[in-house]
């Protein structure tokens, strides 16, 4: 089978993308309004870009009426964001904060998510959390005629639980079951295979 993207409906080409990058990890991203209003979200087109400069890349869409997500309004207004990797034990709750609710609503609130603070020159994160991204924005891709805006975010700091460091020295950590996206479903990473 060869399809040619250009003669494709936008469903089309998204089930083909996200069912044949596999698999896609998962931005938990948490930010703050500048009304003071948590919020949590979960985004799975996501990838490190760089690490000169240290830098991530996430798409955001928007909401049904047009406006942008509350995740992109937050990151223009702040310029600021804590990334999570989730894993399998975080699954529902980082479900549940998929859900659109009004802006003036917090997903940890809502979805009753307990929040630590790790770095308080950040959005606080999931009280779960083994590893956050401390990010600042950067800049935005423009893409034209697309639905979608890809954020560029620097990475300033990053939290890893003491739990998961195997050897702090040669920076292994034993991170198990993060979640990821294939297709449409949720998956855990399994083991490390010998090559």
């Amino acid at each position: 089978m060869q399809l040619e993207f250009k003669n494709l409906e936008q469903i089309q080409r998204y089930k083909l993308m996200s069912n044949l990058v596999i698999p896609r990890p998962i931005a938990w991203i948490s930010t703050i309004s500048s009304n003071n209003v948590l919020n949590l979200a979960p985004f799975s087109y996501f990838t490190p870009l760089s690490s000169n400069p240290a830098t991530f890349i996430v798409s955001i869409g928007h909401k049904q009426d047009g406006s942008p997500k509350d995740t992109l309004k937050n990151l223009r207004e702040t310029k600021k964001c804590s990334i999570v990797i989730a894993t399998d034990s975080e699954a529902g709750d980082l479900n549940a904060s998929a859900l659109s609710l009004p802006e003036n609503v917090s997903e940890f609130q809502e979805c009753n998510i307990e929040q630590k603070i790790i770095n308080p020159n950040y959005p606080v994160i999931p009280k779960s959390a083994k590893i956050a991204f401390f990010c600042s924005y950067l800049q935005e891709v423009d893409l034209k005629n697309s639905k979608t805006i890809p954020v560029i975010v620097e990475l300033q700091e990053v939290y890893i639980d003491d739990s998961l460091v195997a050897d702090k020295e040669k920076l292994r950590f034993n991170f198990k079951n993060p979640l990821a996206r294939v297709g449409a479903g949720y998956y855990k990473l399994g083991e490390e295979i010998e090559v």
